[in-house]
């Protein structure tokens, strides 16, 4: 195998600079992984190299002789190389050796001819100076001299230093792999620290005792060094080679001894061929000394090159092995991985078809109901059927593009020329815009039913019972046990009015919810006559008990109440309130009585609860034992009389309204649950008064049955910010939201577990890290605010925003808020309908609706 010898400039230091003045310079530059990537003396090495001082001071380091013979000879070769070309290399020393991970020996550092010269190489060669790189193998073929280049330098170069400075490199190799990849400052000091845990002998000390350990008995009394020096720093790399030592104190001893070419017992016992070719290569005289003609034609190394070759050839062997392990498990791990992916894709399919199979199935038996009614049969003849399409293939694409669905007799309208006037026309149109919201929106409907038919096929140790929503419209759905699996889904069929099994009737409920409406439009926009306060942003919305008014609350310390007709119907310049009710303090919640119309209770900054009788606009009852802010009130369904608040004090508070009226207006808790956070928001259920919900400042969600209030039912603990909101959707869904960006769904009959932080279902796209947006719901419809001033409602089935609207910029407060900073701050449905009320933080409102 060929030898390849790379030469490199490099700065040259002069001999005056000693290495403690070197290693305390201010401008010595610093060792970062670009620098070394950069650094000449580094293309040839690589990450897993060590420098073969490391490798000798191993402490678990045992001799094997091939390999020191291995590591020995290739050395020979690159000093046979540079007294070719009558250069000196003055660093014969392990610290300027590097090895690779299959013991190929690189030579890093300068070698630098004697300032005298020597007796073979003293005329014309004095000033010569060389530093080489070279990747060898251990039989190279002789090289001309046309493969080295003598770079002219003083003669006065300090080699032991530039090998102090080499070390450096491998320094930041360990620094770079310990820490992050930072630049650092790899000067003496940190040099020591990184090789100080990388071995037992700190580097410093070593580097220092290595210079005394390889200076040949001529160049320590002060004489010239010549070719035959390098001989005697071969005699002391073999020795250590050969020798390994338990502590740094034997390591000094024996080599220091070393010049009086006293050996160890051990060695001479163990490796007598070695220990006497050692005593050669370091005889005193430099001219009993061996040349290195001799040594490569001895039978210390040509008798086992046959078992050198033969190691060799195995090493590489081994490489080659080892290369290619690691592209079969690349491969193999690819394989395993795109197999997983096949076999879920069929998996996929395999419940796809049972899901259309179950379908069907539920249409046919609908259809055959149909038949048995006339008035439905009359109805029965629409021009447009979903089921009997017919079905075109596209042969010259496999994609789902390719595959397109034709209706006989209807024409396709192109899909982005669908308007929102298709569902003001005829059914047909009617249909058509469902099917082209369908198409836009496929790719979450598909993300939101794989999400759906994963919880029903997640497997459960409990049953689930089954519960009824109580909408407007009387809807139900049955639940069914969770480790019912897709291939038995159809024998849970139940047609029983409009009820579908599993996860059919609220995907389909959800799915046509979905589709049902294609924006938010402006009913109308309130416009408000309080233009000189200097702050109009609106905290809380209300709707009474018939949706006939609306309040307004916030920090204008004011109560206005709307009536919705009259603002919708009568297109005004400035809206005035049909009640405006003033309060001490700004206002952070109002709620109406769901039973008493005129009564409306009412929260402020000050921790203060009021009542307040609307047709006199007069407070009929206040609360004064909270002690700090009060976020949040809201009035029990099931008995009007009970009203809960929760406050920045850490606590919730019951209050009677009778109660109070009875002694004098004065409100006193009937009951108080304490918590450690600041309490953002408390909810009744729509349909009973035995449980409370409400939110924290801890992220978490607690849920109360109002028989025993000293521990919590249950903890939802799923957000990881504070919960700013809870809603009931229905008797045994809770909808939360909070600063995390996020909306999360929760199924209250899983409460047989303390805690629990799975949420049924996380709804993203809108943006709240910092305010309170609000919060409402109205037939399994979420309305939410936005910090991006705008409006999204989504839809319990599905995880994203079916709808979204955004206030524009009123020129008005824009000198007085940045338009960036405006957000929604409060919405409120409008009983059950499909319009709701919404006002931004500039205390514009406006009153929208699905269309």
């Amino acid at each position: 195998m060929c030898v390849y010898l790379f030469i490199w400039s490099f700065k040259w230091i002069t001999m005056e600079a000693s290495f403690d003045h070197l290693k305390n310079q201010d401008d010595l530059s610093g060792v970062c992984e670009e620098d070394i990537l950069a650094d000449p003396y580094v293309p040839s090495l690589k990450w897993s190299d060590i420098s073969l001082r490391q490798w000798l001071d191993k402490p678990e380091r045992s001799v094997d002789a091939l390999e020191c013979l291995h590591i020995f000879s290739q050395i020979v070769e690159i000093v046979n190389i540079a007294h070719a070309q009558g250069i000196v290399v003055h660093n014969v020393r392990p610290s300027c050796f590097v090895m690779s991970s299959f013991n190929h020996v690189t030579f890093i550092e300068s070698a630098s001819c004697s300032d005298s010269g020597s007796d073979s190489l003293e005329d014309g060669l004095n000033g010569q100076t060389v530093e080489v790189i070279k990747a060898s193998s251990p039989f190279p073929s002789s090289l001309g001299s046309e493969g080295f280049r003598s770079i002219m330098t003083p003669i006065n170069a300090l080699s032991e230093t530039s090998c102090m400075q080499s070390s450096s490199v491998y320094a930041a190799q360990i620094s770079l792999n310990e820490g992050s990849g930072e630049c650092r400052k790899m000067d003496g000091r940190h040099v020591e620290e990184a090789e100080d845990k990388m071995q037992s002998f700190p580097m410093k000390q070593i580097l220092a005792m290595e210079t005394t350990w390889y200076s040949s008995p001529e160049e320590a009394s002060g004489g010239p060094s010549s070719s035959a020096s390098d001989i005697y720093r071969l005699g002391a790399l073999l020795f250590e080679l050969f020798c390994s030592f338990s502590s740094r104190e034997e390591k000094s001893r024996t080599m220091s001894s070393l010049r009086h070419r006293v050996l160890p017992p051990q060695l001479l016992l163990k490796w007598p061929k070695e220990a006497s070719f050692c005593l050669w290569l370091l005889h005193p005289e430099p001219s009993n000394r061996p040349k290195l003609s001799d040594i490569l034609q001895s039978e210390f190394l040509n008798e086992p090159r046959d078992d050198l070759e033969e190691r060799e050839a195995a090493i590489e062997l081994r490489k080659r092995i080892e290369e290619q392990e690691l592209l079969l498990e690349f491969l193999l791990l690819m394989q395993q991985r795109k197999q997983e992916a096949s076999h879920k894709l069929q998996d996929t399919i395999s419940f796809l078809r049972s899901d259309i199979e179950q379908v069907m199935m539920h249409q046919t038996n609908f259809k055959r109901k149909s038949r048995s009614c006339p008035d439905l049969e009359k109805d029965n003849h629409l021009p447009l059927n979903l089921s009997s399409t017919t079905r075109v293939e596209n042969t010259d694409s496999a994609g789902l593009g390719s595959r397109k669905r034709f209706r006989p007799g209807i024409l396709i309208p192109d899909l982005e020329v669908c308007g929102d006037n298709l569902d003001d026309d005829q059914n047909e149109q009617g249909v058509l815009f469902k099917y082209s919201r369908l198409m836009k929106n496929f790719k979450k409907l598909e993300l939101a039913y794989f999400l759906m038919r994963g919880r029903v096929n997640k497997p459960s140790r409990r049953q689930f019972v089954k519960h009824s929503s109580i909408s407007s419209e009387g809807r139900g759905s049955i639940v069914l046990n969770e480790r019912s699996s897709v291939n038995n889904l159809a024998s849970k069929e139940s047609c029983n009015d409009n009820r579908q099994g599993g996860w059919i009737s609220p995907f389909l409920e959800g799915l046509c919810k979905y589709l049902s409406f294609s924006k938010l439009k402006v009913k109308a926009d309130l416009k408000q006559g309080d233009l000189l306060n200097s702050s109009n942003l609106v905290c809380s919305l209300g709707f009474d008990r018939d949706g006939e008014f609306f309040a307004t609350a916030g920090v204008n310390r004011k109560i206005k109440v709307f009536g919705y007709e009259s603002i919708v119907n009568e297109d005004r310049d400035i809206h005035y309130p049909v009640v405006e009710m003033a309060s001490k303090s700004k206002l952070s919640s109002v709620c109406w009585n769901r039973y008493i119309k005129s009564q409306i209770a009412s929260s402020n900054f000050e921790g203060v609860v009021q009542v307040w009788d609307v047709t006199r606009s007069q407070v009929v009852t206040e609360m004064e034992e909270h002690e700090r802010r009060v976020w949040s009130i809201d009035f029990s369904s099931a008995d009007p009389t009970i009203l809960a608040s929760g406050s920045d004090d850490g606590s919730v508070k019951l209050w009677s309204i009778n109660q109070a009226i009875l002694l004098l207006h004065l409100g006193m808790s009937i009951g108080t649950i304490r918590t450690k956070a600041n309490v953002c928001c408390v909810q009744f259920p729509v349909d009973s008064g035995r449980s409370l919900a409400f939110g924290s400042a801890d992220h978490k969600i607690y849920y109360y049955d109002m028989r025993n209030i000293r521990v919590p039912l249950c903890t939802f603990t799923g957000h990881s910010k504070t919960v700013s909101y809870v809603k009931y959707i229905d008797s045994s869904t809770l909808v939360s939201a909070s600063t995390d960006n996020t909306l999360k769904l929760w199924d209250l009959s899983m409460c047989s577990s303390r805690v629990i932080d799975s949420p049924v279902q996380s709804f993203t796209g809108h943006m709240n890290v910092k305010n309170f947006v609000g919060l409402s719901v109205s037939d399994g419809y979420i309305a939410t605010g936005s910090e991006t001033n705008e409006v999204f409602i989504y839809h319990k089935a599905f995880p994203m925003p079916a709808l979204s609207y955004k206030f524009e910029i009123d020129p008005l407060s824009s000198h007085e808020m940045d338009a960036a900073a405006q957000f929604i701050s409060s919405v409120c449905w409008r009983g059950q309908s499909s319009s709701l009320v919404a006002a931004n933080s500039t205390g514009h409102i406006k009153i929208l609706e699905m269309v």
